[in-house]
């Protein structure tokens, strides 16, 4: 059976927490402003209902209701870094970014980069991360919302369709770079990834849904 799911709407002619999409769609439907989202849980979608479509919940949720909630579903690390990658057409011009998951501040961006995959982000952002809380002698979790690139990380190897171009030779570069520090480096950093259904979007997504 498919997990009961709760809707969460900013901006509709009708607002709230669904716990029917078609109430939600009714909402949303026709309205180009509508922001809206789905989660699995219903206290997490209360709590992003009421701070908002464009607040990290992770900065703003209690001890105490941290602690409730983690009773009744696995919840992220907030000692933690988290990655994500935003790019405009595929390929199209893409940039990445870590942040502290608790605070959402920004730790490290890179981009824009020309003709690029949001794929290749991703992967980049979790070398980049690895990197730099291994230099800052971090054992640490990092989260992302891509399975791909984890795979990717894990493997050490790049499964990408794109082409090499002096358009992306900045890209490569960099990604020949993060492959090569893959497999010259040892880490142990937890890689995990980001429960997006429950926990809403990840820290470092760029809102450009």
């Amino acid at each position: 059976m498919p997990s009961k799911k709760f809707y969460v709407v900013w901006s509709g002619s009708q607002t709230g927490v669904f716990d029917d999409w078609k109430k939600c769609q009714q909402s949303v439907q026709g309205k180009a402003s509508a922001r809206f989202k789905a989660f699995n849980h219903e206290e997490i979608a209360k709590l992003a209902y009421e701070l908002g479509p464009d607040v990290n919940l992770w900065d703003h949720i209690s001890k105490e209701q941290y602690h409730e909630l983690s009773k009744k579903m696995e919840l992220p690390s907030l000692d933690s870094l988290s990655v994500d990658a935003a790019c405009s057409g595929n390929p199209g011009i893409m940039e990445y970014r870590g942040v502290d998951t608790k605070s959402g501040i920004e730790l490290f961006s890179q981009g824009p980069f020309e003709n690029a995959t949001v794929n290749m982000g991703e992967f980049l952002a979790l070398v980049h991360g690895l990197a730099q809380l291994k230099k800052e002698k971090k054992d640490i979790p990092i989260y992302s919302d891509s399975q791909t690139a984890m795979k990717w990380v894990w493997e050490k190897k790049i499964n990408t369709r794109l082409e090499r171009s002096p358009r992306n030779k900045n890209l490569f570069e960099f990604a020949d770079r993060a492959l090569m520090w893959l497999r010259s480096n040892e880490y142990n950093n937890p890689i995990l990834k980001w429960d997006t259904g429950n926990w809403g979007e990840i820290p470092a997504d760029y809102g450009r849904k």
